[in-house]
Order: C-alpha cells, then sequence, then structure tokens
C-alpha cells in the first residue's frame, strides 16, 4: 500500500470521526439544555434509562472519538515520519493485511497483545 492510499484513508477516518465527536458534542449540549428546566425526577423513573445515564453513554462516545482522533493523527505523523507500518517494539513491516484491518497500528500481530 502507497503513502497516498494510507494518507487518503487515514484522512477519511480522522473526517469521520471528527463528525462523531461533533455529533457526540452537539447531542450532549442539546440533552442538557432541554434537561436544564426539568424538575423531573429520573431517577426513580421505571420506564426507562435515567438522564444521567444516557448522558455518560453520549460522554463515552465523545471520550472513544477523541482517543480514534488522537490514534489517527499519530499514524499520519508516522506517515510523515516514514515510520508508518514498522512494528514499535521488533521494528519489523507491519503486515499490509494488519494495516488495512487497522489502519492506525503501532505493533505487528507477534507484538499487539
Amino acid at each position: 500500500m502507497d503513502s497516498t492510499e494510507v494518507v487518503a484513508r487515514l484522512e477519511a477516518e480522522r473526517e469521520r470521526v471528527l463528525a462523531l465527536a461533533a455529533s457526540s458534542r452537539a447531542d450532549v449540549a442539546a440533552m442538557v439544555e432541554a434537561s436544564r428546566d426539568s424538575n423531573a425526577d429520573d431517577e426513580h423513573d421505571p420506564e426507562g434509562q435515567t438522564i444521567a445515564y444516557e448522558r455518560q453513554q453520549l460522554e463515552a462516545l465523545g471520550s472513544s472519538a477523541r482517543r480514534r482522533l488522537a490514534e489517527v493523527d499519530a499514524a499520519l505523523q508516522r506517515v510523515a515520519d516514514g515510520t508508518y507500518g514498522v512494528c514499535e517494539v521488533c521494528g519489523r513491516p507491519i503486515p499490509d493485511e494488519r494495516l488495512e484491518a487497522r489502519p492506525t497500528a503501532t505493533r505487528c500481530v507477534q507484538h499487539a497483545g
């Protein structure tokens, strides 16, 4: 896989993750705004999830998106540095199949665990 293709895939993933993070932030903000003037006691509502639980789920999605963005940015930096596709443990090439499945991989299969 050539570096142009790698960068294109990583940039596309970066855009996808940025959109997910923005959506998550907007959902949290909307939830906070919607519950701001409410006096609902959702902690004792037997009908469903609490607002706190739903907010925590949305914040976890946002946190996951931020971690994924950091992984993608680090992979793009490795491409720029010429170290993309090299195992950070043993220094051997990471197989193309692994990079196809996980473009942000920093370790070969042997050292992935």
